[in-house]
């Protein structure tokens, strides 16, 4: 019996190992992975859907779903997570010492529709009350001129978004143009502002249990349409390729990454997350995906409120019982 071709770009993480190194097959697919950065997926696909499935920032992936025809169907897996109190950057002597004092300055992002940049706002306007129309927005690559957004914005009233394409954040740091910058990289000429980010992570997952999602699994319409059954077959492979990366990371006899304690990490966290520690699926992610969707409608990366439960296909939204 023939399986589907199905093209995967993705990162070189641990838990998608078995995917792109062929130990795990997805039931009746014939998986052909490509292993990029996540910049050039982002860009190749936004701009060309070279591949049938593909990790995809969760930005652009809201945006594209609040189109008239949207290009794409999620499904609940996610690659990339990462706590964001760590990626608000200050100049030295900007005088900026706590989140309110951004209110009144110039703040460099790199994409407005960049998923870290739409959690820490919504961070700063809803944890910290800063009022985001009363920062001066510029809009440029982290390192390089040139960067611009992937995707039609619909800001809301009063808030200010220039693009600054023949500059780049580092320089405009530097130069004293930006007085800050918010960025998942580090733009350099710059610190953090939150420098014990690490605990004030910890304090908000406690407080929220909002574990920010950066970026999803997507397939083209065309594709799953063609197929809708693919997107169950991927949802499993994903997650039983992940259940062996969780297994890899409490092993305490062998370290697996070249780090010390990484299994005393993994055990911290697992007694704090939940015996999967790393959750696929819409039930176990429900407040980072509520809280997500109402920020990338606030700050008009989406033109309308999507609802948790509209945005993944819905076969893999529940599963069989025995």
């Amino acid at each position: 019996m023939s399986r589907v071709p199905i093209s995967l770009a993705i990162g070189g993480y641990d838990h998608v190992r078995e995917l792109l190194d062929g130990r795990i097959a997805p039931t009746g697919i014939d998986l052909l992975p490509l292993e990029l950065p996540i910049e050039e997926i982002t860009f190749r696909f936004t701009r060309h859907g070279e591949w049938d499935a593909s990790e995809l920032s969760f930005g652009k992936t809201a945006g594209l779903l609040t189109l008239e025809q949207p290009p794409v169907v999620p499904i609940p897996v996610f690659p990339s997570r990462a706590f964001r109190h760590s990626a608000i950057y200050v100049r030295e002597g900007s005088g900026i010492a706590a989140p309110k004092d951004l209110e009144g300055r110039r703040v460099g992002v790199p994409e407005w529709a960049q998923t870290a940049g739409i959690y820490v706002r919504g961070l700063l306007q809803h944890e910290y009350g800063v009022d985001l129309r009363k920062i001066d927005w510029l809009q440029a690559g982290v390192k390089e001129p040139g960067r611009t957004e992937k995707i039609a914005l619909s800001l809301p009233p009063g808030l200010n978004l220039t693009p600054a394409r023949d500059k780049s954040l580092s320089g405009m740091l530097a130069s004293g143009e930006i007085d800050a910058a918010i960025s998942a990289r580090d733009p350099g000429n710059a610190k953090r502002l939150f420098e014990d980010y690490q605990g004030l992570e910890l304090a908000y997952f406690k407080k929220t249990r909002i574990f920010p999602i950066m970026h999803v699994v997507v397939l083209r319409r065309e594709t799953y349409e063609r197929n809708r059954w693919v997107a169950m077959s991927l949802v499993q492979a994903f997650e039983a390729a992940k259940r062996r990366s969780l297994a890899r990371a409490l092993e305490l006899g062998v370290s697996h990454m070249p780090l010390p304690w990484v299994a005393d990490n993994a055990m911290r966290w697992r007694d704090l997350a939940g015996e999967d520690f790393w959750p696929y699926g819409v039930e176990p992610n429900r407040a980072t995906l509520e809280a997500y969707l109402q920020y990338a409608f606030e700050q008009g990366v989406c033109r309308r409120r999507l609802a948790v439960d509209d945005v993944f296909a819905p076969e893999t939204l529940s599963s069989y019982k025995i």
